[in-house]
């Protein structure tokens, strides 16, 4: 299915790297549902310059199936189709601090619990409601954000680190179970990306250090984030299933 005519939910759509990702689908005709939490002007505004017709913003807690099921029928009834195309974005409240970071002998399991509701169950619960959808279509394309700190594990973002690696496992065994239905799920995951909110704090010289490191000599932004997750949705993708692209400029290797 071409870009222009899917449906696509992207999940913490608001602000940030979301923000970034829902535009690109947008430049592409995509119609699009800007999921948000807490962020609702945020989504407003960017549903606002993007046009009433092309883009709407729903509030959803994406770690509640409840919720999650009322934002798949509000997005249905809105653009009279069912949703194509969910990227799994959104991110449970966390801070990119390293050095404030709790260490293996102190972090508690209540932090784990919060980073894998926030992206396994959130990623499982948008996957169950999205798939009559995807079925009564034959098409459906599924993107999980991840990270590539599970390869390179430089800042000691545990319970983070580890979600993360469990919505790769998630991807894969999806990607076995759905291929048949003619759904892919795949994994794009990044590093520190010049700029969004959860870096906006990072010093330029940790953003230097990190251009120097990698082969393109340069930090990934969110729109070069977001061209790979159009890569995963678009017919050019269409062979591909249960991968994990990084896009890090070269950063690490997978």
């Amino acid at each position: 299915m071409q870009l222009d005519k899917q449906v696509v939910l992207v999940t913490g759509g608001g602000r940030g790297l979301g923000a970034s990702i829902v535009r690109s689908f947008a430049r592409q005709g995509a119609r699009v549902i800007v999921n948000y939490r807490n962020s609702r002007d945020a989504a407003a505004e960017l549903v606002s310059s993007l046009g009433a017709r092309n883009a709407i913003a729903l509030q959803a807690d994406v770690t509640e199936a409840g919720q999650v099921g009322g934002l798949f029928a509000a997005a249905e009834e809105h653009f009279g189709s069912p949703v194509t195309t969910v990227i799994n974005n959104a991110l449970a409240d966390f801070s990119f601090n390293g050095d404030a970071r709790d260490k293996p002998d102190t972090i508690a399991w209540e932090a784990f619990d919060t980073q894998f509701r926030g992206s396994v169950q959130a990623a499982l619960n948008t996957t169950q409601a999205a798939l009559p959808g995807m079925r009564s279509l034959g098409f459906g394309r599924i993107v999980n954000v991840g990270t590539n700190l599970f390869q390179n594990p430089v800042v000691p973002y545990h319970d983070y680190t580890a979600a993360k690696a469990a919505v790769l496992s998630l991807t894969r065994t999806l990607a076995a179970d759905l291929g048949p239905d003619g759904i892919t799920v795949n994994m794009v995951s990044g590093g520190l990306l010049r700029t969004t909110d959860a870096s906006a704090a990072t010093p330029d010289e940790v953003f230097d250090l990190i251009a120097s490191s990698t082969p393109l000599r340069s930090v990934t932004t969110p729109d070069e984030f977001a061209d790979a997750v159009l890569f995963f949705a678009s017919p050019w993708s269409r062979a591909v299933t249960g991968q994990n692209l990084v896009v890090d400029g070269g950063l690490v290797k997978d």
